[in-house]
């Protein structure tokens, strides 16, 4: 198990309900498309990978940005994805936005931000804990990547578009996918984490939310520690049925099966997912499906996870 580190600022934040996500749905209807549901070797694919920014974070931001009061100061702190999105969403709806990101970020996901003139792109800190709490140190209205109930609400339309299915299986980073697709989801719902850096998990195994001292992993888009107080934590310990952990070469092959089997790009977290049914951490029987959630990896780091190991 990773060290822990000591975790303390906390802000209130009000869980969302299913009532939530589809007042999100509402708000987000013809500005994005339903994505596509391919079928896999046993299980099927929703290609939140498709969506105009490349991952899933674009229904959150929309969602969250649709419903602030005119004029309010928007701020938000990224990994790479949310800030994406949220540069995106204000683009569309003729908004400005501070963006801040670590220093260390994916180059790809960086140069996306900076195209939209609408974002004020920030650079702090040597990894995302250091820019959250930049972010959250700034004047405006914070729009957290997963400690947010219209950031949630709106991760959970994707679940709306979905046929019937027994399981629905997402990647965990600060939980925010994972708790608005069990909103929204009748069905089960399976978090998966990094095992480099598992900070749902640790946070489940601990009976509360901790600060771990994780590693590197390609799947950047899920490390960092998670907010204390965050909501997602009760969101996800009741009603997520499990949060299982990857090894880094379980991602890396999922990457490589993706691409390989369907033409895909994916990133590290966008393929957790598919990494954790092909390691067989999750029960298949019945309809299941593997939340493809991002394509935002660096051109050159792709063509490395290509060259090497199996995938097929």
């Amino acid at each position: 198990m990773p060290g822990t580190v000591n975790i303390s600022r906390m802000r209130t934040v009000e869980a969302p309900t299913r009532e939530d996500v589809l007042a999100a749905e509402r708000r987000i209807a013809g500005r994005l498309a339903p994505t596509p549901l391919v079928e896999s070797d046993g299980f099927l694919l929703k290609l939140e990978s498709l969506q105009p920014t490349g991952s899933f974070k674009v229904r959150g931001a929309l969602a969250a940005l649709t419903a602030l009061e005119p004029g309010e100061p928007i701020v938000t702190a990224s990994a790479g994805n949310h800030g994406l999105a949220v540069a995106w969403a204000a683009e569309q709806l003729g908004l400005d936005v501070t963006i801040v990101v670590a220093e260390t970020a994916s180059p790809a996901k960086i140069e996306g931000i900076r195209r939209f003139p609408a974002a004020r792109l920030v650079l702090h800190g040597a990894d995302y804990d250091e820019a959250e709490r930049h972010g959250l140190s700034l004047a405006g209205r914070y729009v957290s990547p997963y400690n947010d109930p219209d950031v949630i609400a709106g991760a959970g339309t994707l679940a709306l578009e979905l046929p019937p299915v027994d399981t629905v299986v997402v990647p965990v980073g600060g939980g925010g996918l994972a708790s608005g697709v069990a909103l929204a989801a009748g069905a089960r719902v399976v978090g998966v984490v990094p095992e480099r850096f598992p900070a749902m998990r640790a946070a489940l195994d601990a009976g509360r939310l901790v600060g771990i001292e994780g590693g590197e992993t390609i799947a950047d888009g899920l490390h960092g520690n998670i907010e204390p107080g965050s909501v997602t934590f009760e969101l996800v310990r009741d009603r997520v049925a499990d949060v299982v952990t990857v090894t880094e070469d379980d991602l890396l092959d999922a990457m490589r099966f993706l691409a390989r089997r369907h033409g895909l790009v994916t990133e590290g977290a966008g393929a957790a997912a598919t990494a954790a049914i092909r390691a067989g951490l999750v029960d298949t029987r019945g309809a299941t499906v593997a939340v493809v959630s991002g394509r935002n990896v660096a051109p050159g780091r792709f063509a490395e996870v290509l060259g090497g190991g199996s995938g097929r």
